[in-house]
C-alpha cells in the first residue's frame, strides 16, 4: 500500500438515484456556458487535485465515485451520481469516459509579456488535430514545458477529446492563446528568447544548435509544416535526423523526441 493510499478515507458509494451521505448530490440536467469539459480517469483526477482549477460540476458512476473516494480524502466538489449512459449521451460515441465527467472553468493563462526569462515554451503553428495536440501536451508536461502557445483560430480548444488525449497534462502546462503567432514570436525574440522551428527541410540538425534559456520550440502542422511568416520569425530551422527508412514523424512524436533532445542540452531552469 502506498502512503497516498494509507491516507485515504474510504466511503461507500451511493446507488444511482439515491443521495450518498457525503460527496454526492442528486443529478441535475444543466449545461453552463464557457465550461471546459474533462472526462476519463486521469484528466478528471488531475483537475480535482489542481487547486487552480475552478470546478463547476462532477458526474460520476457508482464505481468511479468509489475510486475517487479511495483516491481523495475529501473531494473538492460534490458529485452527481449517474449511470454510464448519461455521461455517454454528452460525449461523442467513441469517447472512453471511465465513468467520470467534469465541467470546469479554463485555467489562468500567462501572457507573452510575462513569460519567465528561464522558460521552455512550445509554440504550435495551426496544429488542429485534438489527438495530436493532446499527445503534445502530455509530452510537454513530462519534459517541464512552461507554456504552450497556440493561435485563437486553427487550434483545438483545451477541452473534450484534446483533454482526454493529454491524460491530465492540461493541469500542468498552461496555454497562451494569441491572435498572431508570428507577432508573438517576434516579441519573444526581442525579449531574448531563442526561437527554434522544427522543419524536416531544416539545414541544421537539432543537436547541433547551441541552446540557451529562454527557448521556444515551434512545431508546424502535419503536411503543411511551418507557415512562411512563422519560419521567418525563427532564429533557426532545425531537423530531426533519424536513421530508419521513414524520415518523417507524426507531429506529436516529433514533439516528444525534440523535447527530449532539448531538455538534455538545456541548462537547468
Amino acid at each position: 500500500m502506498t502512503d497516498d493510499e494509507a491516507r485515504t478515507h474510504k466511503r461507500p458509494a451511493a446507488r444511482p438515484g439515491h443521495r450518498a451521505a457525503r460527496g454526492v448530490r442528486a443529478s441535475q440536467n444543466r449545461d453552463e456556458p464557457g465550461s471546459v469539459i474533462l472526462y476519463g480517469w486521469h484528466p478528471v483526477v488531475e483537475a480535482l487535485a489542481n487547486s487552480k482549477r475552478r470546478l463547476r460540476r462532477l458526474m460520476a458512476t457508482e464505481n468511479a465515485l468509489q475510486r475517487l473516494n479511495e483516491r481523495f480524502e475529501t473531494l473538492r466538489i460534490d458529485a452527481d451520481l449517474v449511470r454510464p449512459e448519461e455521461i455517454g449521451r454528452r460525449l461523442e460515441p467513441d469517447a472512453v469516459h471511465q465513468g467520470l465527467y467534469l465541467e470546469a472553468d479554463p485555467l489562468p493563462s500567462p501572457t507573452i509579456e510575462t513569460m519567465n526569462a528561464r522558460s521552455l515554451i512550445l509554440a504550435l503553428d495551426q496544429i488542429t488535430d485534438p489527438h495530436n495536440v493532446g499527445a503534445i501536451v502530455r509530452s510537454a508536461a513530462a519534459f517541464g514545458v512552461d507554456t504552450i502557445i497556440t493561435t485563437a483560430r486553427h487550434s483545438p480548444a483545451a477541452t473534450g477529446v484534446m483533454a482526454k488525449s493529454a491524460s491530465g497534462g492540461l493541469e500542468h502546462v498552461p496555454f497562451t492563446i494569441v491572435r498572431n503567432l508570428a507577432g508573438a514570436l517576434q516579441t519573444l525574440s526581442e525579449r531574448g528568447f531563442l526561437c527554434i522551428g522544427l522543419d524536416s527541410a531544416g539545414t541544421t540538425p537539432l543537436e547541433a544548435v547551441q541552446l540557451h534559456r529562454p527557448v521556444v520550440l515551434v512545431l508546424g502542422a502535419e503536411g503543411k509544416g511551418l507557415r512562411q511568416l512563422t519560419r521567418e520569425r525563427c532564429s533557426a530551422l532545425v531537423r530531426l535526423d533519424v536513421p530508419g527508412a521513414i524520415k518523417s514523424l507524426n507531429v506529436s512524436n516529433a514533439a516528444a523526441v525534440a523535447l527530449y533532445a532539448v531538455s538534455r542540452n538545456l541548462p537547468p531552469a
